[in-house]
């Protein structure tokens, strides 16, 4: 159940064993459907995921209701609503399961706790946050006055998951496109 989980945790730190015991008591393991809602919009987040298996896609529907992608948490990363979960303000975005799932959780208070007295594990978050910060900035600038075959080819680069493994309708979103046209740009490449 935890093998995934040491891997990473083992790549981004030297964590003893006693204290990898400790950290995978917090976690619970946790199975879901696709398209399973694990945080609505305006929800205050309380949990932190790390994916065994599946996808996690956190994202916003506008008033006119087209959703807008921000971000894919695969096998071997963490995926929450971040900005609620620190702030424990109401989520803006919604935090989704793609396909069926399992996933290891924890409660935000058990994270910190965690944080606040493993100083291994607070490499780990700050790893996380760094991830994230990276992640974001690189969608932004590498979007910035790409067209859509950029677009395509950039994903393709950095994060060729997403195409395999989410809806056109889902990738699109996150590349700020219509289906329609990530269809018509994936035949030409």
């Amino acid at each position: 159940m935890f093998k995934l989980l040491e891997k990473y945790l083992r790549k981004q730190s030297e964590l003893d064993q006693q204290s990898l015991e400790l950290i995978f008591s917090k976690f619970r393991l946790i199975s879901t459907k696709p398209n399973q809602i694990l945080l609505s919009y305006h929800e205050v987040c309380k949990h932190h995921y790390f994916v065994n298996k599946g996808c996690i896609r956190v994202f916003t529907i506008n008033k006119a209701g087209q959703e807008t992608t921000r971000f894919f948490a695969f096998e071997g990363g963490f995926g929450t609503a971040l900005p609620s979960l620190i702030d424990q303000q109401p989520a803006q975005e919604y935090l989704q399961t793609t396909e069926k799932s399992e996933l290891l959780t924890i409660k935000r208070a058990d994270f910190y706790h965690l944080v606040d007295t493993i100083p291994e594990f607070a490499k780990v978050y700050r790893n996380i946050l760094e991830l994230g910060f990276i992640t974001a900035q690189k969608r932004i600038y590498g979007f910035q006055g790409f067209d859509a075959i950029e677009k395509v080819k950039w994903i393709n680069n950095y994060y060729p998951k997403i195409l395999s493994r989410v809806s056109n309708k889902m990738a699109a979103s996150y590349l700020g496109m219509s289906p329609s046209t990530l269809s018509r740009v994936k035949r030409k490449i």
